[in-house]
This record gives C-alpha cells, structure tokens and sequence, in this order.
C-alpha cells in the first residue's frame, strides 16, 4: 500500500465532505478521500502523463474523431480525481478544458499537490453538483468529450448512474461527441449501468473495454453511432500512440461494441 499520508486541512464539517489526504509509494502519489481507495494518481517526475490503466482509456474517446481536430474541441470532466484527465487534455492536447467537482477541498489539493494548473482561456475548474450542471442549458451541445468518474470516498458504485442523468449527458455532446465512463464499484451492478447506458445512447453507439486487473470498466458512448473500420481504428491508435504517448494499439484488443 502506499506509504507516507499528508492530509488536507478541512474548512467543512467532516460530516458533509471526506477528508482529503494523499499518500507517496516510491515515485506515485496517490489521492484518498479519507480511506485506502485510491481516487487518482501521479508519476511524480511525469505529473502530465495519465499513470493508471482505467484512467488511460478514459481517453478513448480519441479513436472516434480525427487527430488534427483535438485541439479545437472542448473536453469536460465530472469529477476531478487527480486531475490526471483534465491536466491531459489541458497540456498535452490543448483542448478548451472544464472541470467539475464537488468538494473544494478536492480542488485544492489538486493544485496543491497534483501539479493543477490555474485556471487560464483554455482551463476552468468549476465548483458544482455535477447532476445539475450536465441538467443546465449552459453547456447543452457544446462538449466533444465528457468524462465521468464520479465515486464518493467509500468507492462503493457511482454516484450518478440513472437513465436521467446519462440522457442530460448526451444533450451534452456536440453531434460527434462522446462520453466515458468509469464503471467500479462494490455493490454496483456492470450490467445495470450498462443497460441504462445503452438505453439512452442506443446499443449501437455503446463500446465497452474489457475490466482491469482492479475491476474498473471504462465505457463508451457516443453522441451518434460509429462504425469505423478496424482498419481505420488501427490507423488512428497508431497516431494516438506515436502523438500523445497512450496505448491505444493495446486497447484495440480489449474494446467492442458493446452488442458484438
């Protein structure tokens, strides 16, 4: 387990939000939220590079648009975790970038600890219920690729997984966006939050990676249906590898449509 634990100061009632600390083992920091679970890490000495496999195929998103177009979109993320995602695609794709999260204190030790940029033109971490922004007219049809991770300090199942809550985050999505999910948990059901996906975007326009080693089921939904050919999809984890460093040629063998 990892080592060393320093722990944030807390200027809100403990009974409203979770502690939040981090612990370093070797050079991987990682952020709790009170408990062992992990929330998100960082290679200390690659702070923008994504460490965790799930985290990674966050970003499949990618192999769905073409690769000179990323830096025009917009990307959003519910939940900050580490930040690993929104200092991604902040840094290394210099996409317009949106954040949100709940807890301030979240926000602070991401800056504090986790290399977090300030907010500039391109970047803003927003402070707010994710239920209600992705219900909120303000963003409808502007976000090329929305990122879900929301699991509270027990890491037990999502804290946003109803059929409501994925239709407001497909009014999110531009006509070619998309959105990924991160599906973990305890208690929570893969194949419910699976339907409830499926039931809102269409089965033909849901993918889904096989589960880690950890258990954590990244799924993908997209705005409408694709249906590239491997081949193109070969091409695209090619540049997606060689550009940006993830493995996208290893996804390719654990990721289908989630109907084939």
């Amino acid at each position: 387990m990892p080592g060393r634990i320093i722990r944030l100061p807390m200027k809100t009632p403990k009974a409203t939000l979770p502690e939040v600390n981090f612990s370093d083992h070797g050079d991987i920091r990682y952020l709790h939220l009170g408990t062992e679970w992990i929330q998100g890490s960082m290679h200390l000495d690659q702070p923008f590079e994504i460490q965790l496999e799930y985290v990674q195929r966050m970003m499949a998103w990618l192999l769905f648009v073409e690769p000179a177009s990323v830096s025009k979109r917009h990307a959003m993320q519910l939940g900050l975790g580490a930040a690993a995602l929104t200092k991604f695609c902040h840094r290394k794709l210099r996409m317009a970038t949106t954040a949100i999260e709940l807890n301030p204190q979240v926000v602070a030790a991401c800056r504090l600890w986790f290399k977090l940029p300030k907010d500039d033109t391109r970047l803003a971490v927003v402070l707010g219920d994710a239920a209600e922004v992705v219900a909120h007219a303000h963003w409808r049809g502007r976000i090329d690729a929305l990122q879900v991770d929301l699991y509270d300090h027990e890491a037990a199942a999502p804290v946003l997984d109803s059929e409501a809550f994925y239709r407001d985050c497909r009014t999110l999505l531009t006509e070619d966006g998309c959105m990924t999910v991160n599906l973990f948990g305890r208690s929570s059901s893969y194949e419910r939050s699976l339907e409830r996906i499926r039931a809102t975007f269409g089965a033909d326009a849901v993918w889904a990676f096989k589960p880690t080693r950890e258990g954590n089921t990244v799924v993908v939904a997209l705005r409408e249906p694709q249906a590239p050919a491997r081949g193109k999809l070969a091409e695209r984890a090619d540049m997606i590898e060689s550009r940006w460093g993830l493995p996208a040629r290893k996804w390719l063998r654990v990721f289908r449509r989630s109907g084939d």
